[in-house]
């Protein structure tokens, strides 16, 4: 099990997958009281990811999609439970929630009916195992006021992990003014779309 947050913030728990593990499981079809029935035109499960932009509620990009047949048209009389297993999924990308994009991965049970369907789903969370850069070279950066300031940065490397200790050095080439201080952050920049469509939030 892992932790991941909600598109409100809070805190949820769901079954953890790797990159092209087996997802298995039942579904249980439980009737509401005993002896009534349900008609149904067939039970499905589909294996879903699935990109959500939330500036644009309708674009949504669905880049696995997966289906197992559970049940053939007819009536349930009794409470079923049907085993299903999409055998080493493929799941490329990892779980992730941002300002302005979901990424997630879900399963989706379907009672077809004439009428209107039954469906529900769950999400799951998805993490690939860490492979590291080829090319991960240290920056050397300048910054300053010509004639008044020259700073230079150095970083270890130019790609970390999240969890990874940003580590560094700077130096003062040129200091010809009063400093009063200085800081440094860490400022979390999310890119998505392309073209004229790219919205940036930091």
């Amino acid at each position: 099990m892992a932790d991941i947050k909600s598109e409100d913030g809070k805190k949820e728990r769901h079954y953890l997958f790797y990159d092209g593990e087996t997802v298995s499981g039942k579904v249980n079809v439980t009737l509401k009281k005993y002896g009534s029935k349900l008609e149904c035109q067939g039970i499905k499960v589909e294996f879903i990811g699935k990109i959500e932009l939330y500036y644009v509620r309708g674009n949504h990009h669905e880049f696995t999609s997966l289906v197992k047949e559970l049940a053939c048209p007819g009536e349930l009389m009794q409470n079923m439970s049907y085993a299903f297993e999409f055998l080493n999924v493929e799941k490329p990308l990892e779980l992730y929630t941002g300002s302005n994009v979901r990424l997630r991965y879900f399963l989706r049970v379907t009672i077809v009916r004439r009428l209107s369907d039954i469906i529900k789903e769950m999400d799951i969370v998805v993490h690939t195992l860490s492979c590291y850069p080829e090319m991960n070279n240290s920056i050397k950066m300048e910054v300053g006021i010509e004639d008044c300031l020259h700073i230079e940065f150095e970083y270890n490397k130019s790609k970390y992990h999240l969890k990874d200790v940003i580590a560094g050095k700077i130096y003062f080439l040129l200091v010809r003014i009063k400093i009063k201080h200085m800081e440094i952050a860490i400022i979390k920049r999310e890119t998505t779309g392309s073209g004229n469509n790219v919205m940036v939030k930091g």
